[in-house]
């Protein structure tokens, strides 16, 4: 991507969680925006910061998320709140939504980080997450840059489009 100018379209995002369904948003539209020439920032912190570790392993729940149905059968099946209190349900349904996922022919969440990651997108790791959970630079991809809040903050005020993933 060519050096920002102020007229360059930019987006920052700020990614906290990394379950497996909300890795795929900030990815996806990291991704899109990069491919329309927007500069693009992600700010990971909490447990978004585990998307940028090497071993990559995304877990799945059904707790608290009223809103998922899975096709089956024909048709949709809810997975009701009470579902998760069974032991194994999580990972049943995390293996089939990975089953869904390939099935339908969408990128995993790995070829999603390395678009990201040959597209340019800055990514950025929270340091004070890091610190709190105890983890390395070493234990991250490649090509991370480390900040705060006042490195994402910076950033954000140049963005023309920031959000909250």
């Amino acid at each position: 991507m060519a050096e920002a100018t102020p007229n360059t379209k930019s987006m920052s995002i700020i990614v906290t969680k990394g379950s497996l369904d909300w890795a795929y948003p900030p990815f996806i539209l990291a991704t899109t925006a990069a491919a329309l020439d927007y500069k693009v920032t992600l700010f990971f912190t909490f447990y978004g910061l585990s998307l940028l570790k090497k071993k990559l392993d995304p877990k799945f729940t059904v707790l608290g998320n009223a809103a998922m149905e899975m096709p089956m059968a024909g048709t949709h099946i809810a997975m009701p709140n009470i579902a998760a209190m069974i032991p194994g349900v999580d990972a049943i349904a995390g293996g089939m939504m990975k089953s869904l996922i390939k099935k339908k022919g969408v990128a995993s969440v790995e070829e999603l980080r390395e678009a990201a990651v040959l597209s340019d997108v800055r990514m950025i790791a929270c340091q004070m997450t890091l610190d709190l959970f105890e983890y390395k630079k070493e234990d991250l991809i490649d090509g991370i840059e480390l900040g705060g809040a006042a490195t994402y903050l910076e950033e954000a005020s140049n963005s023309h489009i920031n959000l909250f993933i």
